[in-house]
C-alpha cells in the first residue's frame, strides 16, 4: 500500500464524482495481476492518464508510474506529487535516461504508462506511433496492456477551454488482450498500433449519440474536430512555430 497513491486516488474518486462522471471500465482481466506490463494508451487530452489508471487499481489496487513531460514535475504544486507517486519524468531534449527509467521500473516488475502517439492528438483518431513503447517491452520482457480512454476529450483538451464542473459526462475505458513482447520493435508498434485502433473504434461505437459539428467528435462521425491530416498538418506547423521561436532565442543569447 502506498499512502501518497491511495490519497491521490481518493481525492480524484471524489472529484469525478462531483463532476457525475460515468464510467464504463472493460477489459480489466487483461491487466497483468502481477508483474511488469507497459500501459500503452491514446492521447486525447489532458486528463487521459488519471483515467487509464483505473483498469489496473481494479485489478488487485496495482499502481501505474506514468512517463510525463519534464515540465510537470518542475511545477512547484504539482512536481512534489508527480515525484511521490514515483512516475516518471520525460525530458524531450534527453529522452535517454527516461526510457532508461522506465525499463528500470519494468524489471522490478512495476507498471509503466505511456503515450505512444506522444502527443494529443487534436483529431482524437490514432496518430502514428513512436517505438518506445515496444522497445520497452522487448528490453525488459514485459507485455504490452493496450489501453483506450474515450470521451476525457470533453473535459480538457488542446485548444479547448476546460469543462469541470458537474456536467455528467461518459468516459469509457477498454484494454485489449496484451500483445507478447515479441520481434523487431517496428513489427511490435505495428501489432499494438492495430490493436488500439479497433479497441478505439469498438468503444467509439459504442460511446454515442455524437452531437453533429460539437468539437469533441472526430470528423468521421460528423464532428467538428479535424481530420488525421488536418490534426497533423496542424501539429507540423506548431513545431515549426516553436523551432523558430527556439532559434530566435538563440540567436539573441548569441549577440548578448
Amino acid at each position: 500500500m502506498e499512502p501518497v497513491y491511495a490519497s491521490v486516488v481518493s481525492t480524484a474518486r471524489m472529484l469525478w464524482l462531483a463532476q457525475g462522471l460515468k464510467f464504463e471500465i472493460s477489459g480489466v482481466e487483461h491487466v497483468p495481476a502481477d508483474g511488469p506490463g507497459v500501459v500503452a494508451f491514446n492521447h486525447t487530452g489532458y486528463l487521459d492518464f488519471t483515467f487509464a489508471g483505473i483498469p489496473a487499481f481494479l485489478q488487485g489496487r496495482r499502481y501505474v508510474r506514468f512517463m510525463a513531460k519534464k515540465e510537470v514535475f518542475d511545477n512547484a504544486i504539482g512536481g512534489p506529487v508527480m515525484r511521490a507517486l514515483k512516475h516518471i519524468p520525460v525530458d524531450r531534449a534527453n529522452g535517454a535516461q527516461s526510457y532508461r527509467d522506465a525499463v528500470d521500473y519494468l524489471k522490478r516488475g512495476e507498471l509503466v504508462g505511456v503515450y505512444p502517439e506522444a502527443t494529443i492528438s487534436r483529431s482524437f483518431e490514432l496518430k502514428g506511433f513512436k517505438s518506445g513503447a515496444a522497445r520497452m517491452a522487448l528490453e525488459s520482457g514485459a507485455p504490452l496492456v493496450p489501453t483506450i480512454v474515450w470521451g476525457a476529450q470533453r473535459i480538457w483538451t488542446k485548444g479547448h477551454p476546460r469543462s469541470m464542473g458537474r456536467h455528467g459526462y461518459k468516459i469509457m475505458v477498454g484494454v485489449a488482450e496484451p500483445i507478447a513482447p515479441e520481434g523487431t520493435p517496428e513489427q511490435l508498434t505495428a501489432r499494438l498500433h492495430e490493436s488500439m485502433r479497433a479497441k478505439l473504434t469498438e468503444l467509439q461505437d459504442g460511446y454515442g449519440p455524437y452531437p453533429p459539428g460539437e468539437f469533441w467528435v472526430p470528423a468521421a462521425r460528423g464532428g467538428g474536430a479535424p481530420t488525421l491530416d488536418e490534426a497533423n498538418a496542424m501539429d507540423a506547423a506548431d513545431a515549426e512555430a516553436k523551432a523558430a521561436k527556439r532559434a530566435a532565442r538563440e540567436q539573441q543569447g548569441d549577440a548578448n
